[in-house]
């Protein structure tokens, strides 16, 4: 979990990915088009991978990935994400960032 939380907090906005995850791609097009250039971990390239993806999941996320994090800490899943930028609430979120 140090790990995990130590990656999150490198760069303002930091996204847990997969190579083979399309949802995972489609969060981070969603952050490149409101002209944030998130850090990206893809964790299938990690050796701690299976770690990485348990400690995700005890942080909150539904699913291991993805996991967004902004000012170090989970926003969430697709679905947290997605939810937010409907409601409005992401842009301001991630301001700081763009």
């Amino acid at each position: 979990m140090d790990k995990v939380m130590r990656m999150s907090s490198e760069k303002g906005v930091v996204i847990f990915t997969k190579n083979s995850c399309c949802l995972c791609y489609a969060v981070q097009v969603l952050f490149r088009d409101l002209r944030v250039q998130p850090t990206i971990h893809e964790i299938d390239n990690d050796p701690d991978c299976r770690e990485i993806e348990k400690a995700l999941v005890r942080l909150g996320c539904a699913n291991a990935v993805p996991a967004v994090f902004v000012s170090g800490k989970l926003v969430g899943s697709t679905n947290d994400v997605m939810s937010l930028h409907l409601s409005g609430s992401l842009v301001p979120l991630i301001k700081p960032y763009q």
